[in-house]
């Protein structure tokens, strides 16, 4: 993809205009918005600055080549570098194609049983440990915000907060409906049985994105409940924030108050920025016909198999048959494909955008 100079120079003058006006910048919020701003587009003025100089030594380069003394090792470093243009140039039109201004924040990963019953509940159990097994191998933080258990184990729902960098980013397409086919080791029979458990990746919205007025919030303690034993809280200590004007409910059951204060109001940001969001997707969703990243939490969007051990993600057709490795964690190729996917959809938006 041939990059417009124009479109370059648009993008390095913005970056120098928000350079500017943070120096000269006196009030708070406005210094926040500009600093966020600089640092989404640093990488994008710094690769744009880098295929400058590539172009610029292209330029040379020929020049060089038509030199009697220097014209062979000139064309030879001439190949080199025409060999690696493009792929600057694609790098460059990645970083200024259409993308999710949210692809580096942490998130709020909410797994729930569907389907199935007790199964379902086990199911749920399995893939929140996988994505605490993927967080792990990435160096995130998990922290559980709230958690009710299923009778034979596993979880009817539980709610964590992943921190890091580029958690969203690389979790947002596990949002929607996971199915699985196995034998239930409540069933006697052998029979294979189908449930399903539901994800939601969500986000975690920063204090500039969402502002929640105290008369539009109710906070309730009450006592979390559990499978039993010296866990469960003896006092009232979960927090439920109601916020009026949508019925959003956030709650966060673990032994401290103030921290499950501090978590509730945490998700429940989340899931207000969340419902923003989704009200954006929806006024592009004609102008967007990728189903990778739509976040559609109706769609059933990956079948975990576990007779044929396969694995097999509806999106983009893709099947792999290492089902025990993937629930250790092992979602790299799962998401690194869905991520190839977006980025092919986003480069598509770009070159239409250009014309």
């Amino acid at each position: 993809m041939r990059l417009p100079q124009a479109r370059l120079d648009q993008v390095l003058d913005r970056f120098h205009e928000v350079e500017a006006r943070m120096s000269a910048a006196n009030d708070g919020a406005e210094i926040v918005r500009l600093s966020k701003e600089h640092a989404e587009l640093k990488p994008v003025a710094d690769a744009v600055a880098e295929l400058a100089r590539a172009r610029a030594e292209v330029e040379e380069l020929k020049t060089l080549a038509q030199d009697p003394e220097m014209g062979a090792l000139a064309a030879e470093e001439l190949d080199a570098l025409q060999a690696r243009l493009p792929d600057i140039e694609r790098a460059v039109a990645l970083l200024l194609a259409p993308r999710d201004k949210d692809e580096n924040a942490s998130a709020i990963l909410e797994v729930r049983a569907g389907t199935g019953g007790d199964e379902a509940a086990l199911f749920a159990g399995d893939l929140f440990r996988m994505y605490s097994r993927y967080a792990q191998t990435l160096g995130w933080r998990v922290e559980v915000d709230s958690v009710s258990e299923g009778e034979m184990g596993g979880y009817k729902e539980i709610v964590a907060s992943i921190t890091g960098d580029g958690v969203f980013g690389r979790l947002k397409f596990e949002s929607g409906v996971h199915r699985v086919q196995r034998v239930p080791v409540t069933e006697a029979g052998g029979r294979i049985h189908t449930s399903a458990a539901t994800v939601a990746v969500l986000p975690e919205a920063e204090d500039v994105d969402i502002v929640i007025e105290d008369k539009d919030i109710r906070i309730d303690t009450y006592r979390s409940s559990g499978a039993g034993g010296q866990h469960v809280n003896k006092t009232d200590s979960a927090v439920r924030i109601t916020h009026l004007p949508t019925g959003i409910v956030a709650t966060s059951s673990e032994k401290s108050q103030h921290e499950n204060r501090r978590k509730a109001m945490a998700n429940l940001k989340a899931r207000l920025y969340d419902l923003q969001r989704q009200e954006k997707d929806r006024a592009r969703a004609d102008a967007r016909k990728s189903q990778v990243g739509s976040g559609d939490r109706s769609e059933r969007i990956r079948t975990y198999n576990f007779p044929q051990g396969r694995v097999t993600d509806h999106r983009i057709n893709l099947t792999l048959y290492n089902l025990p490795q993937v629930l250790e964690g092992e979602l790299g190729p799962l998401t690194d494909a869905l991520i190839a996917e977006d980025q092919a959809a986003r480069l598509a938006d770009l070159e239409a955008e250009l014309g």
